[in-house]
């Protein structure tokens, strides 16, 4: 199953491929389906005469043939085709049946319960095409590709080009549907040159809106929205479409180029892994962004993002592709960049780079200070290796790094350098000097050693102000302290002091508003150990001093003393959205680097959070909040300080406005960390509606979140949760339902859980609900038997699983809630144990338990 980044540069070098013809039987049942792929390929003058291989994954063995000549298939593995000897010109036909699979990974096949209805999706990054057709698996083996697909006839079928040919057959028979199946064909035209696994198909009785738009070279461009059947009525296209044709005008503005494809479909589907894939034309989303009822503001925001990023890969990923996945970073980083930027600047998020800072960022700095952090230009040796890349450095550090680029050169050289890109390597594959030459000849800066210092190293600086101020108050001198990724696992030789485009902002105390407001701001480079802010000098000292101001840098800040104690007092008064979350954001990591108490964060958050506007924000606060109480705090003191936080967010509920997207937000916070009877108990009068709160929708999917909050303190069990589960017949009230299981605080409930988990028979989203419900233990004894339980059989899960669930199990399993060096020791022990035959569950083993690691050492702060 493994491709090594040396043997797919073999194969680039020996082969050209021309086009794929892929034909495919969806009609045989409910296991397999047919496929048959025609690829036309020349080789080079040395591969003549000599073998190859192509990837198809498969558990049956398919009849090939090369040239007209049968090609002995005996050696075939389950995913390589040896072929040979190849010829100069070469026609493979692949001829064979292909698995569905329910891990979100290949050609998904999933059955909603509401109508028992077929659905299928493919989601092919990063080497998952070979699931559905035989295919040269490396991004820089471009083809043309036609899909003509069978399937039964009340079926939509879409695929990244337009529809050529549609006709019926009528009822057809197949040894594994005697019975017959009402088919028909579909037939689409090829696709321009581009990489596997941005090839699509969906396929199923979906519901859809259209549309359209005209894009800038004056074609109309076909536009879709899609969903099942059974949550169409909750699909609110028109916001889709709306932030699609924002997308378009502004990234076919930016990148100087016309939407690169046909058209233009996006399909919500079911049991999504991931936010949703930039299949070219063709772009499948995480289904739970149709909105069955209110959300947070958040949550909608999110949305709007994936959508925008998505859209951004279309040339960014998909016109222009990196040659291997070393250059995954790049892809991904400049799809959260550019969409960042088109919601701010051409959305009604205009306050999108404060949800950057809140979510992105976070992110980021979490992952770099893991022991598995690794430079932005990771060494990508083999598919192992890239699978578990998909991580806060390949997309939040990444992007950050952008930001920060294009701040030392300007967003106008910036964006006429990727115009540049864009225009030279269309239709091809590159990497990152590619870039970095045409933002260079842009610029005019020579950026080979900021390349080196933010790309090649990893690690997380620290700024740290330092002021003087004479008897007066007025400053004598203002600096800017850098330290080295200290406390963070770097490589060796990461010990860097970088170069960055700071701000530096003053803020004081507006007595006509009482609101604490930017009187001055410092933009300046500041390198090496000492930054000498010489502007600020002569000028009053003001309350308080951001380093950092406008979030430019990618760097953790420390405040002075002055600063601290006016944001500690009145950081809900600071008037700007993206300064107060600069400020949050310093005060969790003095938490998460064991220089203040988690309790006084608490405090802090509460105190405050009442009139916080920005909705992400709220959400990643509350997160905050979670994690320390359940994880920084000593056992002895987290008890009484969540009883106090879950009476605070009680009233915090009962003064939000109502119908208000705060108000929503602490009620399902609540809800997370109420134990007390009386707490309970007014839970339980939210989700009997005993007890109105005015303006709260009480949605099906918010009565799931609070029932499954009673089921965990035992306030409610199997009759509530098979009442509800009646109540709402779908696949979510069905997701909702394993939840809920999972989490009743018995013995037995825990073992069921966990006995499903571990025999591999559930589908992806259901084990993630099962794990996510098992983990749910108001007393953390009740899960203390279940540490042998995952030490003793997360080697035999990683390998018999698909990447994804393995992963999944090794994450979610993880037995977070024993906070103890013995889980550290054990952790780290076997991580030890396996690094050598299986680096991706090394390394996910040893991110949590630096993560407990970190926990302890918060825990001796409390």
């Amino acid at each position: 199953m493994n491709i090594t980044r040396e043997e797919a540069a073999a194969r680039a070098a020996a082969l050209t491929v021309e086009s794929y013809q892929v034909a495919l039987d969806l009609t045989r049942g409910a296991e397999r389906f047919g496929s048959t792929t025609t690829v036309t390929f020349s080789a080079a003058d040395e591969a003549v005469g000599t073998q190859t291989w192509i990837d198809f994954v498969a558990t049956q063995a398919p009849e090939v043939t090369l040239n007209g000549q049968a090609v002995d298939v005996a050696d075939f593995d389950g995913a390589r085709l040896p072929i040979g000897p190849l010829a100069a010109e070469n026609t493979l036909v692949v001829d064979g049946l292909a698995d569905y699979t329910t891990t979100g990974e290949g050609l998904h096949r999933f059955v909603d319960p509401v109508d028992d209805e077929v659905y299928l999706y493919s989601q092919f990054e990063v080497p998952d095409s070979r699931r559905m057709f035989a295919v040269f698996e490396q991004p820089d083996l471009k083809a043309t590709f036609a899909f003509t697909v069978t399937a039964p006839a009340h079926w939509a079928v879409v695929s990244n080009q337009p529809e050529a040919v549609h006709r019926t057959l009528g009822v057809v028979e197949t040894p594994e549907a005697p019975e017959g199946v009402d088919a028909a064909v579909w037939e689409f035209t090829p696709t321009p040159r581009i990489s596997s696994y941005i090839t699509a198909l969906v396929a199923g009785p979906y519901k859809s809106v259209h549309s359209e738009l005209t894009s800038a070279d004056g074609r109309t461009v076909p536009l879709g929205v899609y969903c099942r059947g059974s949550l169409f009525e909750h699909l609110d296209a028109d916001e889709v479409f709306d932030l699609t044709r924002r997308g378009f005008e502004f990234f076919e503005a930016q990148y100087g180029h016309p939407y690169p494809f046909d058209k233009y479909d996006q399909l919500f589907v079911p049991e999504f892994n991931a936010g949703a894939m930039e299949n070219a034309g063709c772009v499948t989303f995480l289904e739970s962004y149709v909105f069955r009822g209110t959300v947070t503001d958040a949550v909608r925001e999110r949305r709007a993002i994936t959508i925008l990023h998505e859209l951004a890969h279309m040339w960014f990923g998909d016109l222009v592709t990196m040659k291997w996945w070393n250059d995954l970073w790049l892809n991904e980083s400049f799809a959260e960049f550019m969409s960042t930027l088109a919601a701010a600047e051409n959305t009604r998020y205009e306050g999108a780079w404060t949800t950057f800072s809140s979510m992105e960022k976070n992110w980021a700095y979490r992952q770099d200070q893991l022991s598995s952090t690794h430079p932005i230009t990771a060494e990508i040796r083999d598919l192992d290796d890239v699978l578990v890349n998909f991580d806060g450095i390949t997309y939040a550090k990444g992007a950050s790094v952008l930001r920060q680029l294009v701040a030392w050169v300007g967003q106008e050289n910036f964006m006429a350098g990727v115009r540049a890109y864009i225009e030279k390597n269309a239709w091809s594959n590159t990497e990152l000097p590619d870039l970095m030459t045409e933002l260079e000849a842009a610029s005019g800066r020579d950026l080979s050693e900021w390349t080196r210092l933010w790309l090649e190293t990893s690690g997380v600086n620290t700024l740290a102000v330092q002021v003087d101020a004479d008897d007066a108050g007025t400053i004598t001198s203002l600096r800017l302290h850098q330290s080295a990724p200290d406390g963070s696992p770097a490589a060796p030789g990461d010990d860097v002091l970088r170069p960055h485009r700071i701000a530096v902002g003053f803020y004081d105390l507006d007595e006509a508003t009482g609101r604490l407001t930017r009187t001055e701001r410092f933009e300046l480079d500041a390198a090496g150990e000492v930054t000498e802010v010489a502007e600020a000098a002569g000028r009053r000292r003001p309350a308080l001093i951001l380093p950092n101001d406008d979030d430019l840098a990618y760097a953790k800040i420390r405040l002075d003393d002055a600063s601290w104690e006016t944001a500690g007092a009145r950081l809900a008064d600071v008037d700007s959205s993206l300064a107060r979350t600069l400020l949050w954001g310093a005060a969790w990591d003095t938490v998460r680097d064991g220089e203040a108490s988690a309790a006084w964060f608490v405090d802090l958050i509460l105190t405050n959070i009442g009139r916080e506007q920005d909705s992400t924000v709220i959400q990643t606060l509350l997160r905050q909040l979670a994690t320390a109480i359940s994880q920084y705090l000593p056992e002895e003191r987290s008890a009484q300080v969540r009883a106090d936080a879950a009476n605070r967010l009680w009233m915090l509920v009962e003064q939000a406005e109502p119908g208000s997207d705060a108000q929503l937000q602490f009620v399902k916070a609540f809800a997370l960390h109420a134990r007390e009877e009386g707490q309970l108990a007014a839970l339980a009068d939210v989700w009997d509606r005993s007890s109105e709160l005015p303006g709260l929708d009480l949605t099906t999917d918010l009565r799931w979140e609070l029932l499954t909050a009673l089921v965990a303190a035992g306030r409610a069990g199997e009759t509530e949760i098979a009442a509800a589960e009646t109540e709402d017949p779908t696949a979510t009230g069905a997701l909702a339902a394993a939840q809920a299981r999972a989490a009743v605080p018995t013995a037995e409930a825990k073992q069921t859980a966990w006995d499903q988990v571990v025999a591999g028979t559930l589908s992806n989203t259901t084990q993630r609900q099962v794990l996510l419900g098992f983990q749910r233990a108001h007393d953390p004894a009740l899960l203390a038997p279940f540490t042998d339980a995952f030490f003793g059989s997360i080697q035999d899960v990683w390998g018999s699983r698909s990447h994804e669930m393995a992963e999944t199990v090794a994450v979610l399993g993880f037995p977070s809630s024993q906070v103890c060096q013995e889980v550290v020791d054990r952790a780290t022990a076997l991580s030890d144990e396996v690094r050598g035959t299986n680096a991706g569950l090394a390394r996910t083993l040893a991110e949590s338990r630096d993560e407990m690691a970190r926990a302890l050492k918060a825990r001796a702060a409390a």
